[in-house]
């Protein structure tokens, strides 16, 4: 009688460096198969995973259908054969859980280089002895291994892993792969050189149908906005190797799962590889991302800190840099009393070496409202509703990204029909046939290569469907702000900060001021719409409610791309202001005066000077409490910087 084998499975890893004699995948195979023979084992079953580290189970799918298999009962078995007990997996936790599942199905392990048996007490023993030996190897290992990638970073050279985006690896050296670099440096320039943002990019590549190109590491065709902003802060386009940018720490309340976390401090060297950027636009492109940081944080308050409506879009006269909010805060005897905000150029303080010599502080809110002003006069024109209409119901042309989606459904289509037509001739092959092989690899080739044109169809079709999408979305975002346009004078008082913010964003591409503020008290220049909202035949006048001769220059601004800007150029050189207003309270007098010569007058002083001017002002409640007391007099420097007020508001005539 024969006696029944013994039936096992078989189970090899190998992790990439750990490919030398003794430890490759064939050499643990061949020590585990003279073993089983030895003792009259039945291999049914054998499992391999290459390249993976035995860290934990997780990624080793061979290891884990493997413990499907044991769980199903799928053959019977009684051991795990694996050649050292290193191959079982390097965690303590993994291998005695792993275990134990096995154990619990009636399967024990046998390490046949260790001569370690999970039935025996003794091998149980070793077992945790050992795996907890491994782990204390596999850190080790993990040490010198993060040491030597840190020298090759000193070296310049490329310390591992997939080449970034613009380049390939040669013989473990970076260069410049052109067909990706391209793409790169439109990126840089584009950001270094524009007002886009990492968003606007990557509208701007969709439109223009400027796709990735699918590689190992990534087969999405589209250029997201996480990708630019990532190849943006990244230091090897500029010619740096960068070492410790992330680090892989633990979760808090997990036993090996970690997350990478970005670091403050980090190790940066020359490369030995070729820069796709240069050191100016690198540069340039890290000021801007430091200062649109800047802008957003600054923008984005809470609810309690003031939204300074035109931050940024402002540009100081002199160096064409942004101009941002600030705050005066005002006190009277050691107490606060009154906030001032004022808009300054960002780098009248010296900034990356960038200074400025506009060091003049513009008052909020008039160029607020002068921009508001501006705008409604906009809207309030008999022919904007009706040219607003127009474009929001006007239909964006894709017919061309139509067409082109149409003939690659339609190849699609018949690359499908060849696909399913060779199926069925390889389906009906003869295996008689004397040629069978040949025929079958002749078509099992074609059908290979049917795969590659199906895959490469439906990844072109998804490009074009992207850039469409892309079209509609910019379509949208113009309808919307079109329609708050028609509504601007109903919606805009009743608007939060944060929403004036977002509409005037969205609205405005820049503002221009003066260096000096007019004789009319105009600061505000021109504007420039992000929009065409203009219509060459419409007037546009600031105007309160008379007639006021107004010189208005309406020029078309030269677009680059497919945007389209509208400078609107405001002179009121020749108005006169005072005309439109006629008076003004006590503490607007006090804010010119203060405003222009740094100097508080009281409402004793302005009293007296409009008092002096014939000027009324009405019962004063504010009279000294016993008689006899001698109330101070304006000085007379004071008596001139009121007079100048007053005039500025059209209370008196100019002397």
């Amino acid at each position: 009688m024969t006696k029944k084998k013994i039936k096992v499975y078989i189970y090899t890893r190998v992790s990439t460096s750990m490919q030398v004699d003794g430890y490759s995948l064939d050499a643990q195979k061949e020590k585990i198969k003279k073993y089983a023979d030895a003792f009259d084992f039945e291999i049914v079953g054998e499992y391999e995973d290459a390249g993976k580290s035995g860290k934990s189970i997780a990624g080793r799918a061979e290891f884990k259908k493997m413990l499907e298999d044991i769980e199903a009962n799928k053959d019977g078995v009684s051991y795990v054969l694996v050649f050292k007990l290193s191959r079982f997996g390097r965690n303590a936790a993994d291998v005695l859980n792993s275990l134990q599942l096995m154990q619990d199905f009636g399967v024990n392990l046998i390490c046949v280089e260790d001569g370690i048996d999970s039935s025996k007490d003794a091998g149980k023993l070793m077992i945790s002895v050992l795996s907890a030996v491994a782990e204390i190897e596999r850190e080790n290992i993990l040490v010198q291994t993060m040491e030597g990638r840190k020298q090759k970073a000193r070296e310049g050279k490329w310390n591992g892993g997939f080449a970034p985006y613009g380049y390939k690896l040669v013989n473990g050296k970076l260069e410049i792969e052109e067909r990706e670099a391209e793409a790169i440096r439109i990126i840089y320039d584009k950001y270094a050189n524009t007002e886009m943002g990492s968003n606007g990019i990557a509208k701007y590549l969709a439109q223009q149908g400027i796709n990735k190109i699918a590689r190992q590491n990534g087969s999405n065709t589209m250029f997201d906005a996480h990708l630019i902003r990532t190849i943006l802060e990244n230091p090897v386009y500029c010619g740096k190797i960068a070492f410790g940018r992330r680090k892989k720490e633990k979760i808090v309340g997990t036993r090996d799962e970690y997350h990478l976390v970005k670091q403050d401090n980090y190790m940066l060297c020359d490369g030995i590889h070729e820069a796709i950027i240069d050191a100016d636009v690198w540069e340039a492109v890290q000021e801007k991302r430091e200062k649109m940081a800047k802008k957003y944080e600054h923008i984005n308050k809470g609810k309690d800190e003031k939204i300074h409506l035109l931050s940024g879009l402002l540009r100081c006269p002199v160096c064409g840099a942004g101009m941002y909010g600030n705050k005066s805060i005002k006190k009277r005897n050691g107490v606060h009393y009154k906030d001032y905000f004022y808009y300054g150029c960002k780098h009248r303080r010296s900034t990356r070496g960038h200074s400025c010599t506009f060091n003049k502080q513009l008052q909020e809110e008039k160029l607020d409202s002068a921009i508001a002003e501006v705008i409604s006069k906009l809207v309030s024109n008999p022919k904007f509703a009706d040219m607003m209409q127009k474009k929001i119901n006007m239909k964006v042309d894709t017919k061309e990204i139509d067409t082109e989606i149409a003939n690659l459904q339609k190849q699609l289509g018949q690359y499908i029909g060849t696909k399913r037509s060779l199926e069925k001739q390889i389906d009906n092959l003869d295996v008689e046939d004397r040629h069978y092989d040949r025929k079958l690899s002749d078509l099992q080739d074609r059908l290979d290569k049917m795969y590659d044109n199906i895959d490469d169809a439906e990844k072109s079709i998804t490009v074009c469907k992207d850039r469409k999408k892309a079209i509609e979305a910019e379509k949208l975002t113009g309808d919307n702000i079109y329609k708050a346009l028609i509504y601007f004078d109903k919606m805009y008082e009743m608007m939060e900060d944060a929403d004036k913010r977002d509409l005037l964003t969205a609205l405005i591409d820049e503002i221009q001021v003066y260096e000096e503020e007019q004789a009319n008290g105009q600061w505000l220049k021109s504007i420039a719409f992000k929009l065409p909202i203009i219509e060459s035949d419409m007037d546009l006048s600031l105007d309160k409610d008379r007639h006021v001769e107004t010189c208005v220059l309406l020029s078309r601004k030269k677009s680059s791309g497919k945007s389209t800007k509208i400078e609107i150029e405001i002179d009121l050189n020749e108005a006169d202001r005072r005309e439109c207003i006629g008076t003004a309270t006590y503490q607007e007098i006090k804010d010119y005066v203060w405003e222009h010569y740094q100097t508080k007058v009281s409402h004793l002083y302005i009293a007296q000077i409009k008092k002096k001017c014939g000027l009324d002002v009405g019962e004063s409640f504010n009279k000294p409490k016993t008689e006899g007391n001698k109330v101070p007099n304006c000085p007379p420097e004071k008596e001139r910087m009121i007079r100048e007020a007053l005039e500025y508001f059209g209370m008196i005539n100019k002397e």
